[in-house]
């Protein structure tokens, strides 16, 4: 009676894996599918415009729905702009705010701070908007931009990134406001892959006479780097595809300048706007390529810091 009863529960263990190997293969390639849908759907709505345009699409400057002639360079040019400002700024910052509540915070401040900054990750993207056109836009225009105008004309490369007429919005306005957006994703990603490194590794080097920042140079970040990339990556992946924050205060003019004072357009902050009014085949399929595009630029960042991490995988089997 006993062993028949175990073998019965034996085959029905077996039934239960593999109903659930079968179960989790089904929602793998379920994500393989609707990514390949994405892509599809995709490239046939972009179809018009890609028979019209062709490459020279990407490298066109002109936006006209008018005369039906389209580019994609300014919204690129716009996208990659931003992004990379907010990086700029969110990386040193995030890094520091990760810091301080892994290693300097008192214990009491540590909790509550970081569910604070953890917070500011909830907060929807026309908030943020919102506070950049009426808050931040006029007081940038009023206090910074001024003084930037008048002490970074002599800069070299630097000062005419700097010049122009003080509007308050934008490319530098949004670069700063997708900093502040994604500051808490980065931040909270980096503390918690600090905390993850075993307190020994941190203490032996602390008693060997190594400051705070030694520590964080020499142990933390090199037994962390890959989380800490994969915080990056998941900011910049956020900057590249933010829209309503970035259509507040961007400008939304296809112009391009040099200076980061002047109105732009980004790749989402131009389907935001234009999608609704998109009337023709080919003006709507421009608008389509323009998200394949931006699939495209997202694809390319993900490999690249896949190609960097293996780098440094590499490299470390070398040292060691």
């Amino acid at each position: 009676m006993s062993d028949s009863l175990s073998a019965s529960q034996h085959r029905t263990q077996r039934l239960y894996d593999r109903l659930f190997q079968y179960s989790t293969q089904f929602f793998a390639f379920l994500v393989l599918a609707l990514l390949a849908g994405i892509i599809g759907s995709l490239i046939h709505g972009a179809m018009p415009s890609i028979k019209a345009f062709g490459f020279g699409f990407v490298f066109t400057a002109d936006w006209d729905p008018v005369t039906e002639k389209f580019g994609a360079l300014i919204p690129i040019y716009g996208t990659l702009v931003t992004s990379l400002i907010a990086l700029l700024i969110a990386i040193p910052v995030s890094f520091g705010i990760a810091m301080f509540l892994t290693e300097l915070a008192p214990a009491w401040l540590r909790r509550p701070l970081g569910i604070a900054v953890e917070l500011l990750a909830g907060i929807p993207s026309i908030i943020y908007g919102m506070w950049g056109l009426f808050i931040f836009a006029p007081f940038f225009s009023q206090n910074v931009q001024p003084w930037l105008n008048t002490h970074a004309a002599g800069i070299p490369l630097i000062g005419p990134l700097l010049q122009g007429p003080p509007m308050g919005i934008g490319m530098l306005t949004a670069g700063i406001i997708l900093s502040i957006m994604v500051i808490p994703f980065i931040s909270s990603v980096m503390r918690d892959v600090f905390e993850v490194v075993p307190p020994m590794f941190k203490e032996s080097a602390y008693g060997l006479g190594a400051t705070t920042w030694e520590v964080m140079r020499g142990v933390v970040l090199p037994y962390t780097k890959t989380g800490v990339i994969g915080g990056i990556m998941l900011g910049l992946g956020r900057a590249l595809g933010e829209t309503m924050a970035v259509t507040f205060v961007i400008g939304n003019a296809h112009n391009f300048n040099i200076s980061l004072f002047m109105p732009g357009n980004s790749i989402a902050s131009s389907l935001a706007n234009e999608f609704t009014e998109a009337v023709g085949d080919l003006y709507t399929s421009a608008l389509i390529e323009l998200g394949l595009i931006l699939f495209v630029i997202t694809f390319i960042v993900l490999s690249l810091s896949k190609l960097l991490l293996l780098q440094l995988s590499k490299s470390e089997g070398k040292h060691s």
